[in-house]
């Protein structure tokens, strides 16, 4: 079926394409006899006009660009959530695609959000760099970063506090006799994962822990890899993982190995995703404000659009211990 245009009602209602537009947009008087003729053709044929090009009369299309590296991570499929709640209270749309962890699909992407027009972008690249989003930030696109912090741009940021929530879990295990610790962290490119290893290797310089730490990738199947081919792993009392999901994985490849948790082996995660309260043994970790992650940069966004935000903001996250069932006391 032909798509309706504005043509077709100008034609049906006897005027001229710029009377349509006139009375659709309503950016100048049209006589009663005119708008009748119009409005009469629109319902007729039933056209929809185009909502982009109606915005970009009016400078905005009310929509925000969302780009991740991985939806099927229920980490960010939450965030995305706090954003759309808080984005659509205020009449935008959201637009969101995943990079699975690729810079040409993550470039892709912002190439297809540009394309509509948006009226700014909520940024989680896969890696610490994308020099084709700074260009596009130095032309005058709005961006807020989330868990990220991109090298080579001055811009709106929402973190957790990384280092912070891997003291909370080595003070939880230090405190429960726990003198060796095994960290299989994500992946390297991270903003995230780099921050955790920093915090981890200061609180090891002490030299009265033995410790190993290893980047690997943040899924349920880098967990299960790396604990299915690490052949020493009793000889750490616990594994700190980058994430839940890696550290699923682990659990997962441990139990096969008839290593049981934490009987042999304590294990601890990292964001606190719905399904770590409910797996077995249910998982002890840090739990980060997802939710309010989104809410929190899609807030920044708007008062960047506004222009009510004179300049680049950074808002860092606490995040909270939550002690489940992976982790045990050890004979201090």
């Amino acid at each position: 079926m032909k798509k309706v245009s504005i043509k077709d009602v100008a034609k049906l209602s006897g005027v001229s394409i710029s009377t349509v537009s006139r009375v659709l947009t309503g950016s100048a008087p049209v006589s009663k006899e005119l708008m009748e003729k119009v409005i009469k053709a629109v319902q007729e044929l039933g056209y929809s006009p185009s909502s982009i090009a109606r915005s970009l009369r009016n400078g905005t299309t009310k929509t925000i660009g969302f780009i991740l590296p991985d939806i099927t991570n229920p980490f960010f499929a939450h965030i995305v959530r706090g954003a759309e709640d808080y984005l659509r209270k205020h009449g935008y749309t959201l637009i969101f695609g995943s990079s699975d962890q690729g810079k040409n699909e993550e470039n892709h992407l912002l190439d297809v959000l540009l394309s509509k027009h948006i009226d700014g972008l909520l940024f989680t690249g896969s890696g610490d760099s994308n020099p084709k989003l700074l260009r596009k930030i130095e032309q005058g696109l709005k961006v807020v970063f989330l868990d990220r912090i991109i090298r080579g741009v001055n811009s709106s940021y929402v973190i957790v506090d990384n280092k912070k929530g891997i003291n909370l879990l080595l003070d939880h295990l230090i405190e429960n006799g726990h003198k060796s610790f095994l960290f299989v962290n994500g992946d390297k490119n991270t903003f995230s994962a780099k921050q955790r290893q920093i915090a981890f290797m200061e609180r090891m310089k002490s030299g009265r822990y033995k410790h190993e730490h290893y980047f690997t990738g943040f899924s349920y199947e880098a967990g299960y890899n790396f604990a299915s081919q690490f052949s020493d792993i009793l000889e750490f009392d616990a594994i700190l993982c980058g994430n839940d999901l890696i550290a699923f994985g682990v659990i997962d490849a441990l139990e096969e190995k008839g290593i049981h948790v934490p009987e042999q082996i304590s294990v601890t995660g990292f964001d606190d995703i719905p399904f770590s309260k409910h797996y077995k043994p249910a998982l002890t970790t840090v739990r980060q404000p997802m939710y309010e992650m989104g809410q929190k940069a899609s807030e920044l966004l708007l008062l960047m659009i506004k222009e009510q935000l004179s300049t680049a903001e950074g808002i860092i996250l606490n995040p909270e211990l939550v002690v489940r069932e992976s982790t045990r006391r050890s004979q201090i």
